[in-house]
């Protein structure tokens, strides 16, 4: 059987990942011009914005939060090299699928879990900036946090699935 029945399922959650990854990307871009503008402001013009300032931290959270599923899947997350790179494949991906049985997931489902209320009552407050002339609508910001627990969990699920075969199968020789 193997993961064929699922090879849509997974590829769909690569897909969703790989947007969402993009558009961190982008909103990366932005940050990068939204900082130039407010130095420049700043020093060339004794000018400044609560609102710009805040918007740098909406799009660093929104940034890092976008992300964390795309770069578990194009494996840019941290690891311990120095054992794995002497591992069999069949050991990496036994470790593979333990890590993210056991830690990756139970901490996205607990993120999920903890950041619910939190961002529900954000939104029945329709929280905005406490600072004058800050942003309104913080709790969209906040939404991405059980978003991004959500992307997380199913790459991590995805990683799983994948570790599978090779983790089950028969050492050669």
């Amino acid at each position: 059987m193997g993961l064929s029945r699922l090879a849509p399922l997974l590829r769909a959650v690569d897909a969703v990942n790989e947007a969402a990854g993009r558009l961190a990307g982008l909103l990366a871009a932005v940050l990068v011009a939204l900082v130039f503008g407010l130095v420049l402001a700043r020093y060339a013009f004794n000018a400044g914005s609560v609102a710009a300032q805040e918007a740098v931290l909406w799009l660093h959270a929104a940034l890092f939060l976008l992300g964390l599923g795309y770069t578990l899947r194009h494996d840019g997350h941290v690891r311990v090299d120095v054992f794995s790179q002497r591992w069999s494949p069949r050991t990496r991906a036994r470790v593979t699928l333990a890590a993210a049985l056991l830690l990756l997931l139970p901490f996205c489902a607990f993120m999920l879990a903890m950041s619910w209320d939190y961002v529900l009552a954000s939104w029945s407050a329709r929280e905005g900036s406490r600072d004058p002339g800050g942003l309104p609508a913080w709790y969209l910001l906040k939404a991405l946090l059980p978003v991004s627990a959500a992307l997380l969990f199913l790459q991590g699920l995805a990683l799983a699935l994948r570790a599978l075969p090779p983790a089950l199968a028969r050492e050669a020789g």
